[in-house]
């Protein structure tokens, strides 16, 4: 029975055990108008009023009720280890000079594995060890109207 979505729900807005879960990788959640298989090859019509950045968590609301969990699959990372904070803000801005999607924390950052840029990092003097692990990168700051914050809805 094909689905459809026009709506979705971050995180923690309500208590919601969903009806299947879709295992999506960070590049394959950017998504206005798609067609997603669920598991047990049902299918879903994701037709959003402009593209968003699904996150680990979301909440796809079906037409007739029920909901679909977007998950973030594991990808070959590095942990990017600073020796500071300073030295966090001076990796980052070296990562963001080259447009590359980084999911930045107070204590890491997280990238997509590429050899150049470790020995750039290292080179640096930052500690980058590879992981695998789901990645949510942060949006670029030109990137369309959509902000994605928790507890609020993603009205389509």
């Amino acid at each position: 029975m094909p689905y459809r979505s026009t709506e979705i729900l971050s995180p923690g807005t309500a208590d919601i055990t969903p009806v299947a879960t879709i295992a999506l990788a960070h590049d394959e959640r950017h998504l206005r108008r798609k067609l997603l298989h669920l598991p047990d090859d049902d299918v879903v019509m994701l037709d959003l009023r402009e593209p968003v950045m699904l996150a680990d968590g979301d909440l796809l609301v079906l037409e007739g009720g029920g909901h679909v969990r977007i998950a973030a699959t594991d990808e070959p990372l590095y942990e990017i280890l600073p020796r500071d904070r300073l030295h966090l803000i001076e990796l980052a801005w070296h990562l963001g000079n080259r447009h590359l999607p980084a999911e930045i924390r107070e204590d890491r950052i997280l990238i997509l594995r590429d050899a150049v840029i470790r020995n750039m990092l290292e080179g640096l003097g930052a500690k980058v060890t590879d992981v695998t692990s789901p990645f949510q990168p942060m949006r670029g700051a030109y990137h369309g109207g959509h902000s994605h914050g928790h507890g609020h809805h993603h009205h389509g």
